[in-house]
């Protein structure tokens, strides 16, 4: 797990700290031929070179392994991304670069996650409840909300796409988290964030039937994640 830790330490230098936002771009127009492509790659291989300093001799194998792994996953990511994709070749791409600093950490250590371990009831309980705030509250908070119908948006709104979708999903993660952490303040301070930034805006612009509509969604939306939180809590100490 050390060794592994050094790689993800070397990866995270190499890959978000120092990679400046013209390399991306620079490597996302011309490709193969981006000569910032092999200025990112060899940050990765001065990065593991230091952190391995001491030991690059006994772990020079894996050396090679993550740096040509790590340049042909990039590779495949410039031509198969697309506008639209971008987003999910990223998390694909960082995926396929943290497994193979996991099988390069397996050459040398005994390297191995038990299902056992991983897959408990603690942590299916946990799953099924983030899914349950994720997904299943915002279907059910829909089907509630929907017998109102507010105006819809004016042409000129140049609310974010989907932005409440997310807003609601993120603030029900929180107020969920704060519950199972015995954090209940940040409950109010969440609550008191949003009631600034949004309400004030709404009430400001006198409409007054969108401005509930909205109040009730976020009532709904956090009443079902402490319901949540309260409930997997009760839960817990069954298993």
């Amino acid at each position: 797990m050390l060794l592994f830790l050094k790689f993800l330490l070397a990866h995270i230098l190499g890959d978000f700290v120092f990679q400046p936002e013209k390399w991306v771009t620079d490597k996302e127009k011309k490709k193969v031929k981006s000569l910032r492509l092999y200025f990112h790659i060899s940050v990765h291989a001065l990065s593991l070179l230091i952190i391995l300093f001491f030991d690059i001799q006994k772990y020079w194998l894996g050396f090679l392994f993550i740096i040509t792994t790590h340049y042909s996953i990039d590779l495949l990511k410039l031509y198969l991304q697309k506008k639209k994709t971008k987003r999910i070749w990223f998390f694909i791409d960082q995926v396929l670069h943290i497994l193979m600093l996991i099988i390069a950490a397996s050459f040398y250590e005994d390297f191995k996650l038990s299902t056992e371990n991983i897959i408990t009831k603690k942590t299916l309980l946990l799953l099924i409840f983030i899914l349950m705030v994720v997904f299943v509250s915002a279907i059910i908070i829909k089907i509630i909300i929907t017998q109102w119908n507010p105006e819809k948006k004016k042409e000129n709104d140049d609310s974010l796409a989907k932005a409440g979708r997310y807003i609601g999903i993120l603030e029900r993660l929180f107020v969920f988290t704060f519950v199972i952490t015995n954090h209940w303040e940040g409950i109010g301070f969440l609550l008191a964030a949003k009631s600034v930034f949004r309400f004030g805006d709404l009430t400001s612009s006198e409409d007054r039937k969108l401005t509930e509509y909205i109040l009730i969604g976020t009532l709904l939306s956090f009443a079902f994640a402490v319901f949540l939180g309260i409930l997997y809590l009760y839960l817990l100490n069954f298993i």
